[in-house]
This record gives C-alpha cells, sequence and structure tokens, in this order.
C-alpha cells in the first residue's frame, strides 16, 4: 500500500496552477528556493540564446559554427553519463584531426601537393578509427573498458600516421595491424587464445604426469 501511494503522490498533477507559479516567480521571495533559482537561470539562458543568435547571423561560416557546437554540446549531455563512449568519441575526433594533419604535412613535405593523395591517406586513417570504435562495442563482454581500448588503438593511428610521413606506403597498413592488435588483445579473442593455450598445456601435463611416474 505505502509503495501504491508513493506512485500516485510521484504521478499526480501539480496543485499549482501556472498563473500562481508565474506570480512566485515575479514575487522573488527569498524563502521560496525555486523561483529565487530560476529566475537567474531563465536571464542567463535567453542572454546566451541571443548571443548565438547574434553570432550566427554574421555570416554562413558563423552559422555552421554554431550549429556544431550546438549539436556538440547536445551529444554530450545525452552521454553526460557514458563516460567510456565520451572518451572513445572524443579520442576519435581527435585522432582524425591528427592523421588528418599528419597526411597533409607529409604530401606538402614530400612536394606532392595533390589533394587526391592527401584525401586517401586521410580517408583510411578515418576509416582505421572509425573500425577501432565500432570494433570496441561489437563485443558482447569486453573484459576491460571500451574507450581505454579505442583510446589505444587511436595512440597506435596517430603514430602510425606519423610512420606515413615519412614512408607513405606503410602509414595505414601499419595502423591497420595495430588497429587489429589493440583489438584481439584487448577483446575477447587474446583471452579466448590465453585460456585454450592454459588448457592445451595442462592437458600435457596431465598427459605426461603417468609417463613420470611408470618409468
Amino acid at each position: 500500500m505505502s509503495t501504491k501511494r508513493r506512485t500516485t503522490q510521484r504521478t499526480a498533477p501539480p496543485s499549482e496552477s501556472r498563473a500562481h507559479l508565474v506570480r512566485r516567480l515575479l514575487h522573488q521571495d527569498k524563502s521560496d528556493p525555486w523561483a529565487t533559482r530560476l529566475l537567474p537561470r531563465l536571464v542567463f539562458a535567453l542572454a546566451a540564446a541571443y548571443t548565438l543568435f547574434a553570432i550566427a547571423s554574421q555570416s554562413g561560416s558563423s552559422f555552421v559554427t554554431v550549429c556544431v557546437l550546438l549539436a556538440l554540446g547536445g551529444v554530450l549531455w545525452l552521454l553526460r553519463h557514458r563516460a567510456q563512449l565520451l572518451l572513445a568519441l572524443g579520442a576519435t575526433v581527435l585522432t582524425a584531426a591528427f592523421t588528418g594533419y599528419f597526411s597533409a604535412v607529409g604530401d606538402s613535405a614530400r612536394m606532392s601537393t595533390s589533394t587526391v593523395v592527401t584525401g586517401q591517406a586521410a580517408f583510411g586513417y578515418w576509416a582505421l578509427a572509425g573500425m577501432a570504435l565500432l570494433g570496441a562495442w561489437m563485443v558482447k563482454q569486453h573484459p576491460g573498458r571500451r574507450g581505454v581500448t579505442v583510446c589505444l588503438a587511436d595512440v597506435i593511428l596517430v603514430i602510425a600516421s606519423a610512420v606515413g610521413m615519412f614512408v607513405p606506403e606503410a602509414g595505414v597498413p601499419l595502423g591497420f595491424l595495430g588497429v587489429l592488435g589493440v583489438l584481439a588483445a584487448r577483446g575477447n579473442g587474446a583471452k579466448a587464445v590465453s585460456t585454450r593455450v592454459r588448457r592445451a598445456f595442462a592437458h600435457l601435463r596431465r598427459r605426461n604426469a603417468p609417463d613420470s611416474a611408470d618409468s
């Protein structure tokens, strides 16, 4: 009975009308924490909305920047309780930026200003970063933290892109092998292989034990 009463109290509509709430907000009684906290929040929200509108209305690039920032803020707000996913997404974005920069710098240092070559190298690194992000979340029972797995793979990708500045042919394959190695070491693949090896050694020991006893 107590749980039913609690649920009915929670789901019951508020007894105060909207007009009464408006009067409470405008009255700003010091003993009313709801009214005193809500008014500054409304003022700052209106000021922030006007500032963003003024910045976005200056040019097209400003509008795109404001939209991207709002979308990023919305994603951060929705994923505020999922620290590992936020860590993985942040590491992936940084990896895309670093690998794209390193590939462009490497092409310019080799006097190759072709955007096709730079785009192919950057796209390869970005695809590998996405593979690391998806591979960490495709495993149903991940033995470690998924965000840490993505960070390790992204660090290897950044190192591979730095190597690709000097040896362009080895950058993407090295990153691919590194991402596969991290996913296998941090996922269930390496764990399953290690357990099978241990079982095989245990079986050999049991098999050799009677032979040594007979001798």
